[in-house]
């Protein structure tokens, strides 16, 4: 079996995408697109040793091209709400797109989840790799400043994703890359995750009025947000009051920014599987997939309904631009290299 192969994924707007499988010395499979910088199946196994997808997705690229709930993919060049869909820098105003509600969300509806990047493989000696590059002009989406990012995704040999995100502009902006995988460690095909016991590392979150946080930072105790003792998704669900109902918050990770630590820890009782999750980002977006709603149908027919996965997006803090004391975690500028780097390390327990 070869370590990375390379086959047509299909066309969109007459340019044709490709999908790329990565498999690691063990046996495990990754499988991502160069649309959207988009991983598509992640096949890992259970404490039998059974392997299944624990990523939520599609079998064709159409259904990426059509869909709007960034399964899988880098989305930027800013993740997550921007107020107002609008921001100021060095004294200047930039207007951008109003993709949800009166706010910008994930670089708008063409944002980099929607471009086709260009890939290059390699056989690093952690495991199989693919780098993808991406250049975003002055301009694009209302944003300053022509940016130029990669994004490299390694299967390790050990069953570590890594995701290694960087950028360079070549006038001031602002960027804020997150991955935007689903996970559902049961399988995609298994149903809801609210029985997934979960952990954070974080004391405190960013609450929103009632999505976008306004500067606050809360302690997380005596909360449903209060996740540092493991517990199910679904305990204290009926306690968060945003519509639909879930966890879709900013929460901040202990220790230093811009050092790789913990970040959560997701456990599925029925498989055994456990995944880790450490990161060098300032802050993690928890999110349980309270906007599907079974109209999408992924991979295998599966339908997939309200809680089918959970994305740890981990990013600057949200509505960063606009809050001055988080300001700095999002604005790059020429000389400068933004980079976030991601490891996930799958297990059984």
């Amino acid at each position: 079996m070869k370590a990375i192969e390379c086959t047509e994924f299909g066309e969109v707007e007459g340019r044709a995408a490709q999908l790329y499988t990565l498999t690691n010395q063990r046996g495990r499979v990754l499988r991502l697109s160069n649309y959207g910088a988009t991983v598509t199946e992640l096949h890992v196994p259970d404490r039998q040793g059974r392997l299944a997808d624990v990523v939520l997705g599609f079998e064709r690229l159409q259904g990426y091209a059509a869909h709007t709930a960034f399964f899988g993919a880098t989305v930027g060049r800013v993740a997550n709400r921007i107020r107002g869909a609008a921001f100021t820098l060095d004294g200047k105003r930039y207007a951008l797109e109003a993709n949800d509600g009166p706010h910008h969300l994930h670089g708008g509806q063409h944002g980099w989840d929607r471009a086709l990047w260009t890939a290059e493989t390699e056989l690093s000696a952690l495991g199989p790799r693919v780098r993808l590059r991406h250049v975003s002009a002055d301009g694009d989406a209302g944003y300053p400043g022509r940016v130029e990012a990669q994004v490299e995704y390694t299967l390790t040999d050990d069953d570590q994703l890594l995701v290694a995100m960087s950028a360079t502009t070549d006038g001031p902006t602002v960027i804020n890359l997150a991955h935007h995988t689903y996970w559902n460690l049961g399988g995609h095909h298994s149903g809801s995750i609210l029985d997934h016991e979960v952990t954070l590392m974080a004391e405190e979150f960013t609450p929103g009025d009632p999505v976008v946080p306004t500067g606050e930072v809360r302690l997380v105790e005596g909360t449903a947000f209060d996740f540092r003792p493991a517990k199910p998704v679904g305990r204290d669900l009926a306690r968060v009051a945003n519509e639909p109902l879930g966890f879709d918050h900013n929460w901040v990770v202990q220790g230093p920014a811009a050092q790789m630590r913990p970040v959560a820890r997701v456990v599925h009782p029925g498989s055994g599987r456990v995944m880790t999750l450490e990161a060098d980002a300032p802050g993690v977006q928890f999110y349980t997939g309270n906007f599907l709603d079974g109209s999408l149908v992924g991979k295998g027919g599966q339908r997939y309904a309200q809680y089918a996965g959970l994305c740890l997006e981990t990013q600057a803090f949200p509505n960063a631009i606009n809050v001055p004391a988080w300001q700095e975690q999002v604005v790059l500028r020429p000389g400068q290299t933004y980079r976030h780097n991601m490891r996930h390390t799958f297990s059984v327990s």
